[in-house]
Order: C-alpha cells, then sequence, then structure tokens
C-alpha cells in the first residue's frame, strides 16, 4: 500500500509518459522563445533534445529504481530527493557532454542544473494540480456511499427485516445489526489509501446479506472469483457502490428478480472485475447511474492514471460494468 499517496506513483506507465510529453514540451517552448528565425528552430530544438533526452531517460529509469524508498518518506522528504536527484544526473550529464562536445546555444553547467530543478518543480506541480482536480471525488464517494446508506428506504427496510427476525431467528438478526454497524463504520472513515480486495468483497458481502433480508430469492449472487488474488490493492468503495447500482437498477425494478454475477480475475498482470446484472431499456432507475459510475472512473485516475479502465455494455438484457487496473500487491 502506498504510504505516501500525494506523490505520484513513478511505476505507473501513465505518470512517465505525462512526464515525457511535458519536457519535451518545455524544451520546444524553449526552442522557439530562442529561435531567431523560422528556421533556428528545428536545429536549436535538435541541439536541446541531444541534452534533454539523456537527462530526461536517466531521470525516469532513476525514479523507477528507487521509488519504493522514496514513497517511505513525507511528501516533502520526497520531493526534496527527487530535486537533488536530477540536479546530480543533470551535472553528470553535462559535465560528460562538455569534454565531448562544444554547444554554442546550451546553457553552463551551473545554470542548466538551476533549468533542471525548475523543469522538475513544474512537473510536480501539475501532478500536484492534477491530484487536487481528482481529490473531491474521494469525499464525493463516500458522501454519496452515506447517502445511500441513511436513504429512508434502505434503512427502513433493513430495519424492518431485522425486526421480523429478531424472535424467530435472533442470531440471524443480531448478524444483520452488526452488518449495518460494519457499512457505517467503513463509510465514516478517511477512504484514501488502496485496501486488499478481500477486505473489500467481504464488505460487499455484508451488503448484500442486508438486501437479502427484504428481497430474498429475488435476488441472486453468483460469485466467479476462484482466480481472484485477495491481496490485490484496490481503491476502497469501488464494488460496494457498483453492486449497490445492480440491485437498485437492475434487480428491484424486475418483479422476479434475478441474478448478479460477479467475476474477478487476473491477465497479463491486470486485475479485471466484472459485474454483470439484468437490465431493462425502459427501467427510470438508470437515469441516476452515470453519477457513481462517472465518481468510480475519477477515483481510478487518480490512483492508476492510464493504466485503468471502467467499461460499461448493455446488450441482451443485461449490463455489465467492467474494470481494469494493474495488479498492485
Amino acid at each position: 500500500m502506498r504510504k505516501n499517496s500525494r506523490l505520484p506513483n513513478l511505476h505507473n506507465l501513465g505518470i512517465h509518459l505525462r512526464i515525457l510529453l511535458i519536457v519535451n514540451l518545455l524544451a520546444a517552448i524553449t526552442a522557439v522563445l530562442f529561435s531567431k528565425q523560422l528556421n533556428d528552430f528545428l536545429p536549436l530544438l535538435a541541439e536541446l533534445s541531444a541534452v534533454v533526452q539523456p537527462i530526461l531517460l536517466l531521470s525516469m529509469l532513476s525514479l523507477y529504481a528507487l521509488f519504493p524508498l522514496i514513497n517511505k518518506w513525507h511528501y516533502w522528504q520526497g520531493i526534496v530527493a527527487i530535486l537533488l536527484l536530477e540536479i546530480g544526473l543533470t551535472f553528470l550529464v553535462f559535465t560528460f557532454f562538455n569534454q565531448l562536445f562544444l554547444f554554442e546555444t546550451i546553457p553552463n553547467t551551473y545554470r542548466a542544473c538551476l533549468l533542471s530543478a525548475i523543469v522538475t518543480g513544474i512537473v510536480f506541480y501539475y501532478f500536484h494540480l492534477q491530484q487536487r482536480a481528482y481529490s473531491p471525488a474521494i469525499a464525493e464517494a463516500r458522501l454519496q456511499a452515506l447517502q445511500a446508506r441513511i436513504r429512508p428506504h434502505f434503512l427502513f427496510n433493513s430495519i424492518n427485516a431485522v425486526l421480523s427476525l429478531i424472535r424467530s431467528q435472533p442470531k440471524r438478526a443480531e448478524a444483520a445489526l452488526e452488518d449495518m454497524a460494519d457499512l457505517f463504520r467503513v463509510l465514516m472513515a478517511d477512504n484514501r489509501d488502496l485496501v486488499p480486495l478481500a477486505q473489500e468483497i467481504a464488505l460487499c458481502r455484508q451488503y448484500l446479506a442486508l438486501e437479502k433480508l427484504r428481497l430474498e430469492e429475488r435476488l441472486k449472487v453468483t460469485w466467479q472469483i476462484d482466480d481472484m488474488p485477495p491481496d490485490a490493492l484496490i481503491p476502497p468503495l469501488i464494488l460496494q457502490p457498483l453492486l449497490e447500482n445492480a440491485v437498485y437498477h437492475g434487480i428491484e425494478p424486475m418483479t422476479d428478480g434475478g441474478e448478479i454475477i460477479v467475476t474477478i480475475y487476473t491477465r497479463h498482470k491486470e486485475l479485471h472485475i466484472s459485474i454483470n446484472n439484468p437490465y431493462a431499456a425502459q427501467n427510470q432507475h438508470l437515469t441516476g447511474n452515470k453519477m457513481a459510475l462517472k465518481n468510480i472512473k475519477e477515483r481510478l485516475s487518480l490512483h492508476f492514471d492510464l493504466e485503468a479502465a471502467l467499461r460499461t455494455t448493455a446488450k441482451q438484457n443485461r449490463y455489465d460494468v467492467h474494470i481494469r487496473l494493474p495488479l498492485t500487491r
């Protein structure tokens, strides 16, 4: 689990792609600003790239290798360590190039180290702004889930179901109350770090057990998780809202109920999660489904950038939500 959640995940392919684009864009802007004529742009850009690219590639390789260590430190300690690393790599590369080549427009070594620190600061400020843009999704997800839990419809039916079991099945009623308490405890927590998949599955089973009290035989759930890695890390409250959507939008409108199929497996170092439920095109409940899906997409982007995706399909009276994310243990 990542301890320094504010530091970008430097093992993420999407993060490195963004770093490549930002640095090369800054190099292109520099070439434009220093070009006296249009014909000077490409030669100047090539000259800049001859020095920038080795520093950039060495930096990404070094950051990838050192990330597990840096990520254990506090945020500002990690930023300072990365700045010093970039300055050191820039100094070494410029010292090496100055012995072999003579560039007319490339600044001296000390000025280059200062520019390297500035570019590094710009890159990490970009990631800081990106995280701030997505961070409200975390609080919003908890609020939406909590509001769904305290929905009078849900509470009224759950409490009535528990009351009906107190005399005839006291142990089952007690278990249901414990499930409700656990749900509220998780939803009230500050859910920012990744959690083990097994923990999220346990929460989902507790939620479905409560829904089973009122829907009874109308609700059928099939778990296809024999190949599931229980220690895989996922964002919290990802599966439970999807199952809630499946119950509310798929099972409740059906007179005879239906079956929810949960499939979890790994393929090519990726974790795949699929939730499949009945679907009726004329179902008015579906109008509120997009908000939860949008929130989950935002949180997947926050944690995994371009390496995660959420896809929905509706066909043959079935609605399927498929999540793909990197396998992290």
